[in-house]
């Protein structure tokens, strides 16, 4: 008997085996499937409903499907073979509750057993996003709810520029970008999606051609128009995400009630002078929280909210908060980590110091309190200027 025949019998006698129809019953019965096999095999078709985790990741991952070491897990491949050796793995990791599939998915197919056949990325696509694919918080599974969301930006100014610039190339799959002005000289020292050759060219337009040399992949939808009561709840509600980058109470009052009516996450953002802040503001969502009417009831007097034409800005400071923002709206979309709901993560550009600052819900808020009856937006806000 060969060396590796020797060591498969070894294996055999100390794992347990189950054959296509004893694994169906299991996996209906709630075992975790898992297809150890790589992921060009796994594009061909796979058992429904497995987990995907690449033999060579497996010690590292496994946790992230089957975190119950007593749980039970039915570990195939393509014929049988590796998923006993990674069976022993996960028995030597403590796992007591764990079988291979005799004859991997090859018998599971000739056995006329239903297969499905996972979307996948293309070449391109996992040559692009191979860090992401690393990532087993990530992985296909995730880019591919990427390449699916939609996510809106109002405001192709400071905060809208590197938030837009990263949203495309992580692969958001459908850009949102909402302004009317067009490039100024005056611009450039913060909105770095634009360049000196553009300067009188629509801010849209330039936004498509910048987004459009970084990840040509990306659909990106331009709104060359001013934000208002008039298409504020068309613009949001065609989205998954609203990223705010306006400059102003008006807009991003507007923006808030249109938010709160659809149910759509609103990731904020405001820069003044040295210092910023980002939150988002989503009542419908899983943490709850405020909107941002609760937060700001009332816009301060003019005099203590200059805008940043009026009191400056430190160039660098809304690319910092223009990147939170851009975290937060792909941690919604993945749905990892805890995102800043009901919290305002401020910025001290000077001090070098992030301080994070929660938020109560108002319970007779005029837009998301408990018996708010929606007032509709504010006619003041008929015309709205967009970018910091």
């Amino acid at each position: 008997m060969s060396r590796k025949n020797a060591r498969l019998a070894a294996l055999r006698a100390r794992i347990r085996e189950v054959d296509s129809a004893g694994a169906a019953d299991a996996a209906a019965a709630g075992a975790v499937v898992v297809d150890v096999r790589s992921a060009d095999e796994v594009a061909s078709g796979r058992v429904p409903g497995a987990h995907h985790v690449d033999r060579g990741w497996l010690e590292l991952r496994i946790e992230q499907v089957a975190p119950d070491l007593d749980a039970p897990i039915i570990l195939y491949c393509g014929f049988g073979q590796r998923s006993l050796f990674a069976a022993a793995d996960l028995l030597d990791l403590g796992y007591t509750n764990v079988t291979s599939l005799a004859g991997g998915f090859d018998a599971w197919k000739a056995e006329g057993r239903p297969v499905e056949v996972p979307r996948a990325l293309d070449a391109e696509a996992r040559a692009r996003y191979a860090r992401h694919l690393n990532l087993p918080e990530v992985g296909e599974a995730g880019q591919l709810k990427l390449l699916d969301a939609r996510v809106l930006i109002v405001g192709a100014g400071g905060l809208g520029s590197p938030a837009a610039l990263y949203l495309a190339a992580a692969g958001v799959g459908t850009l949102g970008i909402v302004d009317h002005d067009v490039v100024d000289r005056g611009n450039l020292q913060r909105q770095v999606l634009h360049g000196d050759d553009r300067v009188g060219q629509p801010k849209v337009d330039s936004a498509r051609q910048t987004l459009a040399a970084l990840n040509p992949g990306v659909r990106l939808e331009t709104h060359a128009e001013r934000v208002g009561p008039a298409n504020v709840e068309a613009l949001v509600g065609a989205y998954d995400v609203v990223v705010d980058g306006t400059d102003n109470f008006a807009a991003r009052y507007a923006i808030n009630d249109a938010c709160v009516r659809a149910g759509v996450p609103n990731v904020h953002g405001a820069v003044h002078r040295f210092e910023g802040q980002a939150g988002v503001f989503w009542p419908a969502g899983p943490q709850g929280g405020p909107c941002y009417r609760c937060a700001f009831p009332a816009p301060p007097p003019p005099e203590l909210a200059p805008s940043c034409a009026e009191a400056g800005v430190l160039g660098v400071l809304p690319g910092v908060v223009g990147l939170l923002q851009a975290v937060e709206a792909l941690k919604i979309v993945l749905g990892l980590g805890e995102v800043l709901a009901g919290t305002l993560l401020h910025y001290d550009a000077l001090g070098a110091r992030f301080r994070r600052l929660k938020l109560a819900r108002d319970p007779g808020c005029r837009s998301c309190g408990a018996d708010a009856d929606f007032p509709g937006l504010d006619p003041d806000a008929a015309v709205v200027s967009c970018a910091v």
